[in-house]
């Protein structure tokens, strides 16, 4: 049964009593629990909710989405401007943005690592070599041309041979790759701004990491992983690679554009560190919140929703402390 379900998210919009005053002081820190618990930070391997919302913020896919507008639209994100889409639908023609580097990494021996065309391209091979097992595949297998009988070839040899040309899969030059589709599939597009399918990353580090790449990301994007303590406590640190990039949207409505006045033009990532706590049982998740110890609640949990958000608005001795209410319209599957 498909229905749309209403969430509500619960957030501290303004540094309020809520947000020590050490941590306001010291620098921007978003704090923020997790119910489960996080599985590795390689896109090829992971496939849960909450390890997708980590690599979006280490790793670039070549698009990204307006968040503002709405309805939501996607836009370039390390692409000069959107996808050349030609032959009714089934050949995607990109170019990167020259300039863009991976944060650095000893697997780099210490110099500056450029974001190529070729990044893109190895990366999505990786889902097709049989001996990830990415559960992934499915994103890709039967709609890239001449990559079914690449992937046949792999588990017959049990060897992927990433060098062998593709028709399907193909960097032009260092900036511009092309991805030619075995028919048209016009949501095609939008995995080119899911991270698990299409995020760029570093053949040197995989190679250097082997099977521990999923606890080494290496990334282009605003963030890199400082600290891990698995199951208990992530901690990202703003990428001080990454490039020069200020915020803008389409916004559309009344709360967009609230935002928009209030961010335009703000250099990013707008926080110096997001921490990250699993706290799996409900009760102290939201008492972490209602203490102060996290910024901000997704899907508030119904045996609190009550207190919190009593005859469904926010609570008086919470809105005294700055804090809002959203609601978000969500697409469930039950």
């Amino acid at each position: 049964m498909r229905r749309m379900a209403t969430l509500l998210v619960t957030a501290l919009l303004a540094a309020g009593s809520a947000l020590s005053a050490a941590a306001a002081a010291a620098e921007k820190v978003l704090r923020y629990a997790f119910p489960i618990a996080e599985t590795g930070f390689d896109p090829a391997e992971l496939s849960d909710l909450y390890s997708s919302n980590l690599i979006d913020n280490i790793f670039d896919a070549p698009l990204k989405y307006d968040y503002l507008a709405r309805p939501v639209k996607l836009m370039p994100n390390t692409l000069v401007a959107m996808p050349e889409i030609t032959e009714n639908g089934t050949l995607y023609t990109m170019r990167v943005k020259p300039g863009i580097v991976f944060s650095d990494d000893p697997a780099f021996n210490g110099k500056k690592r450029e974001l190529t065309a070729h990044d893109y391209v190895y990366s999505m091979k990786r889902l097709f070599d049989p001996k990830k097992k990415s559960p992934n595949l499915y994103l890709l297998e039967g709609n890239i041309a001449g990559m079914d009988e690449v992937l046949a070839k792999a588990r017959k040899e049990n060897r992927f041979d990433y060098e062998a040309p593709v028709e399907g899969l193909r960097a032009l030059d260092r900036y511009t790759f092309q991805i030619k589709l075995t028919d048209s599939l016009y949501n095609f597009i939008y995995l080119l701004a899911d991270c698990r399918a299409t995020c760029a990353v570093a053949r040197e580090v995989v190679e250097a990491y082997g099977d521990d790449i999923g606890s080494h990301p290496v990334g282009t994007g605003p963030f890199k992983l400082s600290f891990w303590k698995r199951a208990s406590k992530i901690v990202l640190d703003a990428n001080p690679d990454f490039r020069e990039e200020y915020f803008d949207a389409e916004a559309t409505d009344d709360v967009g554009r609230e935002i928009l006045a209030a961010q335009k033009g703000k250099r990013m990532p707008m926080v110096q560190r997001v921490e990250i706590s699993i706290i799996e049982e409900e009760q102290p998740r939201w008492l972490s919140f209602v203490n102060g110890e996290m910024d901000l609640v997704f899907r508030v949990p119904e045996e609190f929703s009550n207190v919190g958000l009593p005859n469904g608005t926010i609570a008086p001795n919470l809105a005294r402390r700055g804090i809002q209410m959203r609601r978000v319209a969500a697409l469930d599957i039950t």
